[in-house]
């Protein structure tokens, strides 16, 4: 009984110890906050128009207005490929020149995983193939995406896929269960296009980035303070606050020592999070989860966390507020932030 007790004792401590350790490593210490910070956004038509907004207003007013210079683009496989071999690019042409007059710099995320649900944007005609079929399909389309920009002064990188180890969002089973697929993805890429760097991205509080960190030359983060599901949140408790800059900073440190690899926060929540389409939610319950103050709040969280780029989520909604709710605030206070630059 007492040896039973002695190891009991002995593994208590041990946890203790590892517990003490990983807590002092990823959540104690300031990082040094960077003099020079860029500030850009994510930006996707399809949403733009789900929300019923004149989506080329909003990306000039995006430019010309808010005087964003750094646009990562979300553009859909089944909204460029919607028929077999039938390419559609007249829109996204249009924004990569816009981008190139207004010297603005893009960052192109490719695949079948580009953000905004339902996440992955297969075309119908891809949904009843053979799994092999569909990854040539998606390769193919990969391909002629950076044939046709690879020469464009306005990419900056290329993002393939959006966070493709976090199982979120309508994906066919064969996205998560191949994991030679992305690298498949990634070497045609760089095959076609070796000059420019490729992104990773993964969850930036779920995981630690070491698969982003393999795959790609940067990894990209996301950066969320709020989020909506789980016993947890629908109690009130949003264990994402305890989550402090130094859990991001020491994270990146990591993937800098083991992969000499750069980490960049490529989502950084500045939209609401609601159990529906905020489209569909009462406005009230839309600003309690994001406002100008909660905004304001994000920014300064970020810049503690020492990273010197950031890609802001929700663009569209600030827009959706200030065209159709009567409600600029949200747009004028990120106006704010791209006016000091």
């Amino acid at each position: 009984m007492r040896k039973s007790l002695k190891i009991a004792i002995a593994v208590l401590a041990v946890v203790f110890l590892l517990v003490a350790c990983f807590t002092i490593y990823f959540f104690v210490g300031k990082p040094v906050v960077n003099e020079k910070i860029t500030w850009g956004v994510d930006f996707s038509q399809s949403h733009a128009e789900y929300l019923g907004l004149d989506w080329k207003k909003l990306y000039l007013d995006i430019i010309d207005d808010l005087g964003v210079k750094e646009i990562k683009l979300h553009t859909n496989w089944n909204w460029v490929e919607g028929k077999k071999d039938d390419f559609y690019f007249k829109d996204i042409d249009w924004q990569i020149s816009q981008a190139e007059r207004n010297n603005v710099k893009i960052v192109y995320i490719l695949g079948l995983k580009t953000g905004r649900w339902p996440e992955c944007h297969a075309p119908s005609w891809v949904l009843n193939m053979q799994d092999n079929s569909a990854k040539e399909e998606l390769l193919d389309y990969i391909k002629q995406v950076v044939l046709r920009y690879k020469d464009s002064k306005a990419i900056s990188f290329w993002q393939v896929e959006n966070e493709p180890f976090f199982k979120f969002g309508k994906c066919p089973e064969w996205y998560y269960s191949n994991k030679d697929f992305l690298k498949q993805e990634v070497n045609l890429v760089k095959e076609l296009n070796s000059s420019r760097k490729v992104i990773i991205s993964d969850s930036g509080e779920l995981s630690l980035w070491f698969k982003a960190a393999k795959n790609g030359d940067i990894v990209g983060t996301t950066m969320y303070r709020s989020a909506w599901g789980g016993i947890l949140n629908n109690l009130g408790i949003n264990l994402y606050k305890i989550i402090n800059p130094t859990f991001y900073a020491r994270k990146a440190k990591l993937v800098e020592k083991f992969y000499n690899k750069e980490v960049i926060c490529v989502e950084l929540q500045a939209e609401p999070w609601l159990n529906k389409s905020y489209k569909d939610a009462p406005l009230e319950n839309q600003l309690k989860s994001m406002n100008p103050e909660i905004f304001t709040e994000n920014i300064e969280f970020a810049k503690k966390t020492g990273f010197d780029t950031f890609y802001l989520w929700g663009v569209e909604w600030w827009y959706w507020l200030k065209e159709t709710q009567n409600y600029p605030q949200m747009w004028n206070t990120a106006k704010l932030l791209f006016n000091e630059l």
